[in-house]
């Protein structure tokens, strides 16, 4: 069970349908499977072997799907990187997860000549970069290579995300989870073979990747790779290639509501459902939206890294009746708990940790056995550790996050990564980094800062500083100068009076 039998599969039974279309190209199912074949050749004539690890810095580029079918076809594993990382950020995954080779897109060029590692093979994507191998010519005239043998208990991706310690973590997830996330997918928003996939958001999230592009392939479908989000020519995909599937955080649908003057001009009635994660939405948003887009078909969907991602989804008959809720029942093949802390099942109205447990889950993270055995209960469930409450119904309603994760337009963000960043500076003497609503983005990225002496530093200073040390999304957007940071009698930051203030 590997998603590549998959694919080839779908190349006997649609080998001149489109799977891919970018730039105004269509790729078929037998032209990607062309492709991917020489990318694994020449990933092996680069002296990759099976288990070894292909990193994947990209935008929504053909490269990308390339890469990670020829790796996979090599039994090598993937190891999806956030293109708005900056150079040591990218070098602590590359280090952690031992990578070999890096397909990174040509416009990220600056980033990759950062890159102190001697040993590793870069190679860019998209566009030529200077001093660097194109591998898309490098490929085209490799032969197709044969399939390594995979057994579905092999690695397949290594997909990072932050712990509560700001380092992040590589979840490990097989080729069995691999499929699975895609096949619940599949069945859980109803994907069929004519689905019109628009994948808008980066590839390379656990959700965008698996559930959706991977769904999609899996279900013989086509999907439209927009390069980066821009709010009009997402408009202008949805409409010329009649879109049938889209998901995004729910900014990419706001942002187009709010900054495109003629959006009512715009024919989105191919849409048959809009996904959207990252954090729910309240009330207002929910009806502006159903309102401004013509449709109820909007859904929440919600699920972990960890999980593969799977977990739970608001229907559209539910939008406006259980705003701001993340659902009611996990999906097919996913069950759920919500956990009070002595370990019972918590009633409606109380608060608990959301517990997950599927064939999804990954099977840990990358060498850190304390982590994963501390991720997992003893009967092998996920602790999420998002706190929420269940109402009379059973819907969940998140309050918080155990773990001190900011979302902001469907990026997590964790504070300790970036509390140590401004603590680099010389003149914070101590800071404590809070989410703060926002109607839009979810959340925004807020710093409290107390500082050495009075004007010595202010947020354009500090978000200069940050420029070349952390990604842009989680540069906090407010600054609020404090005299002293609350604190417990033991030294911890008291983040619940400080948000209780904001």
């Amino acid at each position: 069970m590997n998603i590549v039998r998959v694919f080839d599969s779908n190349v006997r039974k649609y080998p001149d349908k489109t799977f891919l279309h970018h730039d105004g190209t269509d790729h078929t199912y037998t032209q990607v499977e062309e492709d991917s074949r020489k990318f694994a050749t020449l990933f092996r004539e680069s002296g990759l072997r099976k288990g070894d690890r292909v990193a994947l810095m990209c935008y929504n580029t053909p490269g990308f799907v390339h890469a990670m079918l020829g790796a996979w076809r090599i039994g090598a594993v993937v190891v999806p990187i956030n293109h708005k990382l900056q150079a040591p950020e990218v070098e602590y995954i590359l280090d952690h997860a031992d990578v070999k080779v890096l397909v990174f897109d040509g416009a990220l060029a600056e980033v990759a000549g950062k890159l102190d590692r001697p040993e590793l093979t870069l190679w860019s994507t998209d566009t030529a970069a200077d001093g660097f191998g194109f591998v898309d010519e490098l490929a085209a005239d490799r032969a197709r290579a044969a399939d390594e043998p995979i057994d579905e208990t092999d690695p397949a991706e290594i997909l990072y995300t932050s712990g509560t310690t700001g380092s992040p973590k590589g979840c490990v997830h097989t080729h069995r989870n691999v499929v699975l996330v895609a096949t619940t997918a599949a069945s859980g928003l109803s994907i069929t073979r004519d689905e019109r996939l628009l994948m808008a958001v980066p590839v390379w999230h656990a959700s965008p990747l698996n559930n959706w592009l991977l769904g999609t392939l899996y279900m013989g479908g086509s999907v439209v790779l927009l390069r980066e989000y821009h709010p009009v020519e997402f408009l202008k995909a949805v409409q010329h290639h009649r879109i049938t599937l889209c998901f995004g955080p729910p900014v990419i649908y706001t942002t187009a509501l709010n900054l495109v003057p003629n959006f009512d001009e715009y024919d989105l009635t191919s849409v048959r459902a809009w996904l959207y994660g990252g954090g729910p939405i309240g009330p207002d948003v929910a009806r502006r939206l159903i309102e401004s887009y013509r449709t109820t078909s909007f859904y929440q969907v919600y699920g972990m890294t960890e999980t593969g991602p799977v977990g739970t989804v608001l229907y559209p008959e539910e939008q406006l009746a259980k705003a701001g809720s993340i659902g009611r029942v996990a999906l097919a093949g996913v069950d759920m708990r919500l956990v009070s802390a002595d370990g019972s099942d918590a009633g409606p109205g109380e608060i608990g940790e959301i517990w997950l447990r599927s064939e999804t889950v990954m099977t840990g993270y990358l060498d850190d056995p304390a982590a994963t055995e501390a991720a997992f209960d003893p009967g092998s469930w996920y602790r999420t550790g998002d706190l929420a409450r269940s109402d009379e119904d059973g819907y969940l309603f998140v309050v918080d996050r155990a773990k001190d994760m900011i979302v902001t337009g469907g990026e997590n963000v964790y504070s300790k990564e970036v509390e140590d960043a401004i603590s680099a500076h010389p003149d914070i003497v101590d800071v404590a980094v809070v989410g703060k609503p926002h109607p839009e983005w979810g959340e925004t990225v807020v710093a409290h800062i107390v500082i050495r002496e009075p004007g010595v530093v202010d947020g354009d200073a500090l978000r200069s500083f940050l420029a070349d040390r952390i990604a842009r999304y989680k540069i906090p957007r407010e600054y609020v100068v404090r005299t002293v940071l609350p604190r417990t009698p033991t030294g911890k930051i008291q983040k619940h009076l400080i948000r209780a203030a904001d």
